[in-house]
């Protein structure tokens, strides 16, 4: 590649904009877009799922090329049902064959797998077409390194997961516990812990107090009632339920908004119910990304008990939107959440909870309702750290410089 020449980077994602959009993808979006296509030239491959978005599409700054069968419109429940969730399956030999055809053309620099999974189709490459294309790997994932090895469809390809980490240039985290798991892999390589960013003027911004109101009145909210929230797949390592058991520790004017789906839906509804707290539980469903700030502005305290965490950008997101955050001592967490008790030598961001603990999570939940100083304490600090530490222009920069750069 000559000096004056753009890079070019073939991205590996399974999904994608405009509507399948995660933390991962965010990232990816936030991190292209400021990154000048006259430095950095972006392809992807990601699955189509759906008929009615284009085979080949530019989204900002990445070209994409979907692949792979699809449906009209598939909810995102058929998303993770027979016949779609196959496609997920097949998405590595998929990928490999398109990226083998691309790479005869474009002869690309180098490749970004984001997260693990997303490795597949560069070690399929390199033993089935006999093609080595250097690549940055991303570690994104929420789940215990024991949760996503043995998912049924890695289990499949298990045999490829330790080339996975054997052949990256380099492997960058969004957290220091991932850069841990990294090491636990086997990748005895180059490590940059870069986390994801929010945007923080949008979750931070103002909103009519009308238009809070009429949103109040939407989820049932009286004036006396103090909210909890959670922004969350509705699965087990986000232990929605440990805060459903928390209520019934909790004076009944605390309810407690869910937003998010997942296959754990029904049973959590049978336990608000069981619990007798079913009529203090609002399950919101898919709650669309810029409707998030708003919610977030009208609740009182953000909570998740997770049993496992990458990273958690919901947490950073609930601080930069300025209320206060309640959550476990797990994963990435550690690295923005300081507790008073636990962290005294730091400015308090957040409280923490044992793991699995209802009364502990009430205990935490109680304490920032009751107290004042507290509570503008944490989200101060948490504000100021968001805006410090976690903001996409710096991201994007360090993603630039210590992470592309580092491909040939």
């Amino acid at each position: 590649m000559s000096a004056n020449q753009a890079k070019k980077i073939l991205i590996f994602s399974i999904a994608y904009y405009p509507k399948y959009v995660g933390g991962a993808e965010v990232a990816i979006k936030e991190i292209t877009d400021r990154i000048p296509g006259d430095d950095i030239r972006f392809d992807m491959i990601t699955l189509r799922f759906d008929r009615t978005l284009p085979k080949e599409e530019r989204i900002g700054n990445v070209m994409v090329y979907r692949i792979g069968p699809a449906k009209h419109d598939p909810s995102m429940d058929e998303l993770v049902r027979f016949p779609m969730y196959l496609v997920k399956v097949l998405y590595p030999l998929l990928a490999a064959w398109k990226a083998f055809w691309l790479n005869r053309s474009e002869r690309y620099d180098g490749a970004w797998a984001m997260m693990s999974y997303m490795g597949f189709p560069l070690v399929i490459l390199r033993y089935l077409f006999f093609t080595t294309i250097p690549y940055v790997l991303t570690l994104q994932e929420g789940d215990s390194v024991d949760h996503v090895t043995r998912r049924r469809r890695i289990r499949v390809v298990s045999f490829l997961y330790a080339p996975i980490y054997r052949f990256p240039v380099i492997v960058q985290t969004i957290s220091t516990y991932l850069a841990g798991w990294a090491r636990d892999m086997g990748y005895k390589g180059r490590l940059e812990v870069i986390p994801n960013a929010v945007d923080t003027e949008y979750f931070a911004q103002i909103f009519a107090s009308g238009e809070l109101t009429k949103l109040r009145g939407e989820v049932g909210k009286k004036d006396e009632d103090k909210l909890l929230i959670t922004t969350s797949r509705l699965v087990q390592k986000n232990a929605v339920d440990i805060v459903i058991r928390a209520l019934t520790h909790l004076p009944a004017y605390v309810k407690f908004l869910v937003l998010g789906t997942g296959p754990d839906e029904a049973s959590l509804k049978k336990l608000a119910h069981d619990e007798g707290v079913s009529d203090r539980v609002v399950f919101l469903g898919h709650i669309d990304r810029k409707e998030m700030p708003k919610y977030l502005k009208i609740s009182d305290v953000f909570i998740r008990p997770s049993r496992s965490e990458g990273m958690g950008i919901s947490f950073v997101e609930a601080m930069a939107a300025g209320i206060p955050v309640v959550a476990t001592e797990v994963g990435g967490i550690t690295d923005f959440l300081f507790d008073p008790r636990r962290n005294p030598d730091k400015g308090p961001t957040g409280l923490f909870v044992n793991v699995n603990d209802p009364k502990d999570a009430a205990r935490a939940v109680k304490e920032l309702l009751d107290d004042a100083g507290l509570r503008e304490r944490c989200v101060m600090n948490a504000k100021r750290m968001v805006r410090e530490h976690y903001d996409w222009d710096l991201i994007a920069k360090n993603m630039r410089e210590k992470v592309f750069a580092a491909l040939p």
